[in-house]
């Protein structure tokens, strides 16, 4: 199929609006082989399964519960990470076991069971064979999973407290444990099973690489900009003082506007997505051109973020465009979590962990880069940016 590329931000306003039901991907075999045509968000060409999925996931992502949870789990998560800073080797546990000789002591079911699930899904990018025997390993475990979750809930009393992670929300939603459960008919029942294990998956594949890899890139140009780093350190220690140690609040992350405009900025200039997908199953005029049903359109997302006509010095790394009082990008000018109906549903969790994780980082420690004349090693995966290489130096703050 030959793709229509879009590089200027003009042409996406109509596009990506959300009065337009375009799909990301055309059907295909491939999905329905995988259990993925008609389910979940990101694979799903069925606009009726689509807004069912996408209202739940909505719901259950970008409450205000879910922000203190994800809150928490992100200061849970940098804790454990820092046991293994002492280390040998620079890990997870998980990674840690598999990486050095010495063993680290979480030697559990869980441990062993969460290595074993991610390397089923690093084999989806192998052999068709690979594919299909890691997709039957990865239902199998996401379906005990979501049982033992389902299982937990039951047999807690209503009125006793639930966590707001998105397993439990998914879950629960449209059910005698949701708040704001009100029975209407089919388009709130609740989810089934396997419609929360795609959107799980879903979660796993859009989210996990896009974070590692962006927190990879805002390393590397915070560590190339030191006036924009004195000013990220200079937000944190005012929020902070010289306490390097409580967790990281609801409020605190409200605060951290500069550490967020540098979360942007690095999106804008190195976007981690610079391709956006979509496809239309019926005739739509885009670019002021009438293209029939059936037709690819790649959004060239580096071209757009680039542009000087929607941006001043645009090939300047400069946080600071974000915090000019009433600034707003051109429409359709800034494509860090995508547009229009499709918008990315966990951007309000990306934003939460890289703001997060930026402050938890460098209130900290102090993170240079082995060689500063070493540009960032990086790779094309399909429409993604992936870091192949970043080398860094990590000793305590004074």
């Amino acid at each position: 199929m030959r793709p229509i590329v879009l590089c200027r931000g003009e042409y996406l306003n109509d596009f990506l609006s959300k009065n337009t039901h375009e799909i990301r991907f055309r059907n295909c075999k491939g999905a329905e082989e995988l259990g993925f045509a008609g389910k979940g968000l990101m694979l799903n060409s069925d606009y009726k399964s689509w807004t069912f999925n996408h209202h739940l996931f909505n719901q259950a992502i970008l409450s205000p519960k879910f922000t203190d949870e994800a809150i928490d789990h992100t200061n849970k998560l940098f804790n454990e990470l820092e046991i293994y800073w002492s280390k040998r080797s620079y890990s997870m546990a998980a990674y840690f076991d598999t990486l050095s000789n010495e063993k680290s002591d979480h030697q559990s079911a869980r441990v062993i069971n969460s290595v074993k699930l991610f390397q089923a899904l690093r084999k989806l990018s192998y052999k068709a064979n690979d594919v299909l025997q890691g997709m039957e390993f990865i239902n199998q475990k996401l379906n005990a999973i979501i049982k033992s979750r389902r299982q937990e809930i039951e047999e807690k009393p209503l009125d006793e407290h639930l966590p707001h992670d998105m397993l439990t929300s998914m879950i629960i939603k449209n059910t005698l444990r949701d708040d704001n459960y009100i029975e209407t008919g089919e388009a709130t029942r609740p989810m089934t099973d396997t419609e929360i294990r795609v959107n799980i998956l879903d979660g796993i594949f859009t989210g996990t690489y896009k974070i590692g890899n962006m927190l990879s890139f805002i390393v590397y140009y915070i560590a190339h900009n030191p006036d924009v780093k004195k000013k990220m350190l200079k937000e944190i220690d005012s929020i902070f003082q010289d306490d390097k140690m409580r967790p990281i609040t609801k409020d605190d992350f409200y605060s951290l506007s500069y550490c967020e405009a540098i979360v942007k900025e690095v999106a804008r200039i190195h976007p981690v997505i610079h391709l956006l997908t979509r496809y239309i199953d019926k005739p739509n005029k885009v670019a002021e051109y009438h293209w029939p049903a059936d037709s690819l359109f790649l959004i060239n997302v580096k071209s757009v973020h680039n542009n000087d006509d929607y941006w001043e010095e645009p090939n300047k790394f400069n946080p600071d465009r974000w915090i000019v009082k009433n600034f707003e990008p051109k429409k359709g000018s800034f494509l860090m979590f995508g547009g229009g109906l499709r918008l990315c549903p966990g951007r309000k969790l990306a934003t939460i962990e890289l703001v997060c994780l930026i402050a938890l980082l460098f209130r900290k420690y102090e993170i240079d880069l082995v060689d500063m004349n070493t540009p960032i090693k990086t790779t094309n995966s399909g429409t993604m940016v992936l870091c192949v290489d970043l080398l860094v130096e990590i000793k305590p703050r004074n």
